[in-house]
């Protein structure tokens, strides 16, 4: 553990950003990976660090050529395994507990080291196999992998696109529920109307009317063009 995250929690950090539909990248471009995986676990760069060369220790990451972590055979299988278990947490908090998409993220955060692997199948058989997770995701990584080809993110396409949402940034909590609040869930419908880089804006019609979501929004909307 390190300043109260486990191992699966930092691999499942680490899968998200070997991914990158899965993560927003600042305009700057990308920090360190220690710096990137510090952020978004809310700890210490030097904490994120020493976990990094535990995880390279135990043979679960390794370095890529411009020292870059890359998670091994055997880490991203556990990975993988981590990232559904979470998935499927947050279909049985919606589906049978009431919780909202976002409070379901936060909580199944909160609970995917208490939950076996055993449990986990048996939540999977009882919710019916579900395909995806309440943002989108789908609940099996390799789908999600291959899926990836065809999604892009809102903010890489030009004016006048019309697309699809398909699954939502959960990186960012703050910025989750919001897309709850706007309606900007799965299944919607969404045109990119104009882009204002200088201004930090995009405007998007949704539901026959048009509003401004900032950058970061638009880039956490993963979008199947029409």
């Amino acid at each position: 553990m390190a300043q109260g995250h486990s191992v699966d929690e930092y691999l499942e950090t680490i899968y998200f950003l070997a991914f990158p539909i899965g993560e927003y990248t600042p305009k700057g471009g990308s920090p360190p990976l220690a710096s990137r995986v510090a952020e978004m676990l809310g700890v210490s760069r030097a904490s994120a660090g020493e976990m990094l060369k535990r995880l390279e220790a135990d043979g679960l990451i390794e370095r890529g050529t411009r020292k870059e972590a890359l998670l091994t055979a055997s880490g991203r299988v556990r990975a993988e395994r981590v990232v559904r278990k979470h998935r499927l947490i947050e279909r049985l908090l919606t589906d049978f507990m009431g919780y909202t998409g976002a409070e379901a993220h936060e909580r199944a955060d909160q609970l995917g080291d208490t939950f076996t692997d055993e449990m986990i199948d048996r939540i999977d058989e009882k919710l019916g196999r579900p395909e995806r997770c309440p943002h989108g995701w789908p609940v099996d990584p390799s789908v999600e992998q291959a899926e990836n080809r065809e999604l892009a993110p809102l903010a890489t396409l030009a004016p006048g696109t019309r697309a699809t949402i398909v699954r939502l940034a959960e990186h960012d909590g703050d910025l989750l529920h919001w897309f709850y609040d706007q309606g900007l869930v799965p299944g919607q419908e969404i045109e990119l109307r104009a882009v204002q880089p200088a201004a930090d804006q995009f405007t998007v019609r949704v539901d026959g009317t048009e509003r401004a979501v900032s950058e970061k929004a638009a880039a956490g909307l993963f979008v199947r063009p029409s």
